[in-house]
């Protein structure tokens, strides 16, 4: 799998956290203001949500406010398709720790139309072999009912560190587990990564 790297390190050596990723299933692009309709319109299904603890984010303004938080992350992401070049979702790089090393990625949605294709590895694969040139492990927070996102988490070689309360960007808190994955055994497992 090849990765293109759009943009790295910032010139301050601040990691940057919206890199323009790529591979032959998915592209990746930082989100921007006006991005918010096209966003919303994949987000509007609300079996995209069912599995999620917090199941209206489909409507209107609860994803206004969920877009609000990912514009302020600055590190969330546009997906595309790339044989399409069609907005499929997005997912965010968060919580970056200095010190311990570590990062999280969430917040992902994809259409429905693009479930059980291979785009969700993918888009996991670009951005754990970015975030592995910057940090030691990757955390998941994932809501402790999502069947479909726990199932993911295994076959990518994530391990379930525990659980915990989780507060979303203007949500209420609702219980998640955390799986994590370190550099080695990721890269043990894929050598062929960018990382």
């Amino acid at each position: 799998m090849s990765a293109g790297i759009g943009r790295g390190a910032g010139s301050d050596g601040a990691i940057d956290w919206q890199p323009a990723l790529a591979d032959d299933k998915v592209r990746l692009q930082p989100l921007q203001p006006h991005d918010f309709a096209a966003l919303h319109a994949v987000a509007a299904d609300p079996l995209v949500w069912e599995q999620h603890p917090n199941r209206d984010r489909w409507q209107h303004d609860v994803f206004a406010k969920w877009f609000e938080g990912a514009l302020q992350s600055r590190g969330a992401l546009l997906v595309f398709d790339a044989a399409s070049n069609v907005l499929i979702g997005s997912s965010r790089f968060y919580g970056h720790d200095a010190a311990a090393r570590t990062v999280i990625i969430g917040y992902t949605f994809l259409a429905r139309s693009h479930w059980g294709r291979g785009h969700n590895p993918a888009l996991k694969a670009l951005m754990l072999d970015y975030a592995f040139r910057h940090v030691d492990r990757v955390l998941f927070h994932v809501g402790e009912n999502n069947r479909r996102s726990r199932i993911a988490m295994e076959r990518l070689g994530a391990v379930l560190c525990g659980a915990l309360p989780i507060t979303y960007y203007g949500e209420q808190p609702t219980r998640n587990v955390v799986y994590g994955i370190d550099r080695d055994a990721w890269r043990r497992a894929h050598p062929a990564g960018g990382a």
